[in-house]
């Protein structure tokens, strides 16, 4: 079959990129197309870094060569950005630490720190170094879900000053506000009180050498969140949610926080807790309780990826509060669950610092949604 370059143009024409009002051609975003027999070689630029867009441009590319000329055409596409410059400050990065991953929830009791927990005994098991900041301040979960309720870490001398030694777990380094306060005891902060607690856990904490640092963020949008990436240049964020309307209504909205332009922090992609139900008798029966792919199809109406999803299984209850990870029980369909998750966010963390320039600690320049206040 021989392919014509001007057809080929012509059919890229139907194309729009997301966040764009001009289609491919037109936008200047299709520079070259070449064909070579059955291969056709498009080179596209982009105006915006962010993950999913490139990934959507590429489908989107293949996908219509495809379905209008032959499905045997070997499509390729070499997508290069060149995204304007804006004005940001680098965030002070951590020495030692690769990648800092923001887990977050748009609404509590979607079992965000269980997810976090997991995620990251998984990933120490699979050969990485990894650490969890507990940055939910006004209900830290971690010092139960590891069972280092009574630890409480120690002063070390590093470079002459004196930093503090994340409590070590499940291969797992741990800081949280849980080891500085009695388990009885509020937490009553004002926001600043709060983000120099936090700021103090991570720049005078001596974290070593990690692969993941996992930031189990409080649930919704609010001071801690900016504050956090203000202060750090945050890899990628992982959002949780149930499949429920109610928990994907608030997702969605955590989703675009992290998205929003003021902030530019890459979504790794979503995972859905709470999927499905399984009885331990009947373990290929699934109840789907709060509704069946929520999460799953939020992710596609947002064009982010899904990382994965968790039934629920007494087992992850139990595990929790007795201290020991319900991802450690290998061979299980809990166990199988996160590897496969983990799998997915390291996946999308590689293609992320391949394709994306690092990120760096947003600037907050308006105060969108805040009223003027009369003295």
């Amino acid at each position: 079959m021989k392919l014509d370059r001007k057809e080929i143009l012509s059919v890229l024409e139907t194309i729009s990129i997301a966040g764009e009002g001009k289609n491919m051609v037109e936008s200047g975003a299709v520079q070259n197309v070449m064909t070579f027999g059955d291969e056709v070689v498009v080179d596209v630029t982009l105006q915006t870094p962010a993950m999913h867009i490139k990934k959507r441009a590429e489908s989107d590319i293949t996908n219509l060569i495809h379905e209008k000329f032959s499905a045997d055409i070997k499509v390729k596409v070499n997508i290069k950005v060149e995204a304007p410059e804006k004005p940001e400050i680098k965030g002070k990065s951590i020495p030692g630490i690769s990648n800092i991953i923001a887990v977050s929830s748009g609404k509590g009791g979607v079992g965000k720190s269980t997810v976090t927990a997991n995620l990251a005994v998984t990933l120490a098991s699979m050969g990485f170094k990894v650490g969890v900041l507990d940055a939910d301040i006004y209900g830290p979960s971690m010092p139960i879900m590891f069972d280092v309720e009574k630890s409480r870490p120690i002063s070390v001398e590093v470079d002459g000053k004196s930093k503090m030694k994340p409590i070590l777990s499940y291969g797992v380094e741990i800081l949280s506000i849980g080891f500085f306060t009695s388990p009885d005891q509020a937490v009553i902060w004002r926001g600043p009180m709060a983000s120099k607690a936090l700021n103090q856990m991570i720049f005078d904490a001596d974290w070593g050498e990690l692969d993941f640092l996992l930031l189990d963020l409080p649930p919704g949008t609010g001071d801690i969140h900016l504050s956090l990436m203000q202060s750090l240049p945050i890899t990628g964020a992982v959002v949780v949610s149930t499949p429920q309307a109610v928990a994907l209504a608030d997702a969605k909205k955590g989703v675009s926080m992290f998205m929003a332009e003021s902030i530019n922090v890459p979504v790794l992609g979503i995972i859905e807790n709470m999927a499905y139900f399984t009885p331990a008798e009947l373990p290929e029966n699934k109840y789907y309780i709060f509704g069946q792919e929520g999460a799953k199809n939020l992710a596609q109406d947002l064009e982010v990826p899904f990382l994965g999803e968790v039934p629920i299984v007494q087992s992850i209850r139990e595990a929790g509060d007795y201290g020991r990870p319900a991802a450690l029980q290998q061979d299980s369909p809990v166990g199988e669950a996160f590897v496969q998750i983990a799998r997915n966010v390291v996946e999308q963390v590689v293609y992320r610092n391949e394709s994306l320039p690092p990120t760096e600690a947003v600037k907050i320049t308006t105060m969108a949604g805040c009223s003027s206040v009369k003295k």
